[in-house]
């Protein structure tokens, strides 16, 4: 009998499951620097369009116990009002709150790097935290960051939080997205002896390092035309030699990427565009995002689908024994991948639909070639 054989990549994809989803190391396990020890850290927040955002981010950054940061919020020409809020509670007198009115945005530059680079320009401390407007942070969180850059002597600090899928479309494809970034670039541990900047990605969610060698390395202004901000950041951190560190802080930071099936389907088409072709070979580049499609079709949707035409009576014998093995072993893939991430164990059975969509994002990204919209601005347009 040749099918059970047929049966093996499945089969390590569930015994996989513990290396994919390792927590080490964890943030809460670096202790914070004493008060006299604390450099000053200078929180940059670029927000576009947050304003549903914004308010609640700036006040988890004020609760942060640690004792001496600013919070610098650049508004990127928002049309949301983002901006008004934020000046608003700079009128309030919150200590530490600066609001600056991003600037036109210059050829060759890209939105958020952009917005980043002036939050750096306004900025005094002698670490620099980038901090997206979705987050939400413990008021521990920037301790232990700064306590792990000390201990482990990065240049960068990076973070994985805890993912907030609140609707239904957002629990369906999202895990999809988070298991593929797992399957490509490992744990934390790994991710951390990066050498090789294929290799090297950071979470542009919370991203901290030192000055001097943002500096070295051209900061934001080296990267003004990267979509993936945030992944060449790293890149270019291990293409200087310099020495990043990724740590798990699902317990002090939270994160809501998306709110709704356009956020979902614009976001990943826009980091799939780049972000994905930054992280292989050149050669490799133009044919992956079809690649991953129908690996996506073959790995979860193939199964289910010869599966149920077995149950109908549409064939039988290998096939469908083959089926059903496949099938069953990613149902238990995917009840244990959710509930890891935080999902319910009743979206397990929509597994086939989660990989249509992320499917399709990929075949839309491939289709879109360069060009991206997001936010109300396009790039890359020909």
């Amino acid at each position: 009998m040749v099918w059970p054989f047929l049966l093996a990549p499945w089969a390590l994809l569930v015994l996989g499951l513990p290396w994919i989803f390792r927590r080490r190391p964890r943030l809460a396990d670096f202790s914070p620097p004493s008060a006299a020890r604390a450099p000053r850290v200078s929180v940059i927040v670029p927000a576009r369009n947050e304003a549903h955002n914004i308010a609640g981010c700036v006040r988890s950054l004020r609760g942060s116990s640690y004792p001496d940061l600013e919070i610098i919020v650049v508004d990127d020409r928002s049309e949301d009002g983002t901006g008004d809020i934020a000046r608003a509670m700079v009128e309030q007198r919150i200590e530490g709150l600066t609001a600056v009115e991003g600037r036109p945005l210059p050829p060759g530059w890209l939105g958020k790097p952009w917005a980043c680079w002036q939050g750096y320009l306004e900025a005094d401390g002698e670490l620099l935290l980038f901090a997206d407007a979705d987050t939400r942070h413990e008021p521990g969180l920037l301790g232990h960051a700064v306590g792990a850059l000390l201990a482990r002597d990065a240049d960068l600090v990076t973070v994985l939080p805890r993912q907030v899928l609140a609707s239904f479309w957002e629990r369906v494809i999202m895990p999809h997205f988070l298991v593929m970034i797992l399957l490509r670039y490992g744990n934390a541990e790994r991710i951390s002896r990066a050498r090789d900047p294929l290799d090297a990605i950071a979470n542009g969610q919370f991203i901290l390092v030192r000055r001097s060698a943002y500096e070295a390395v051209g900061g934001h202004e080296a990267i003004r035309g990267e979509v993936v901000e945030d992944q060449k950041l790293a890149q270019r951190f291990v293409e200087a030699g310099r020495r990043i560190l990724m740590t798990h802080a699902e317990d002090l930071m939270s994160v809501r990427m998306y709110r709704s099936l356009r956020e979902i389907v614009e976001g990943w088409t826009k980091n799939v565009a780049t972000g994905g072709r930054q992280a292989v070979a050149p050669w490799l580049r133009p044919a992956l995002p079809w690649l991953i499609a129908a690996w996506l079709v073959v790995i979860w949707i193939v199964p289910p689908v010869v599966f149920v035409g077995s149950v109908l009576g549409a064939w039988g014998g290998p096939a469908s024994s083959w089926s059903a093995g496949a099938t069953g072993l990613s149902l238990l893939f995917w009840l244990i991948a959710n509930l890891l991430i935080g999902v319910s164990p009743g979206h397990t059975l929509l597994y086939p639909l989660g990989a249509a969509m992320a499917a399709a994002i990929f075949v839309r990204s491939a289709v879109r070639g360069e060009r991206v919209a997001w936010k109300g601005r396009v790039y890359g347009a020909k």
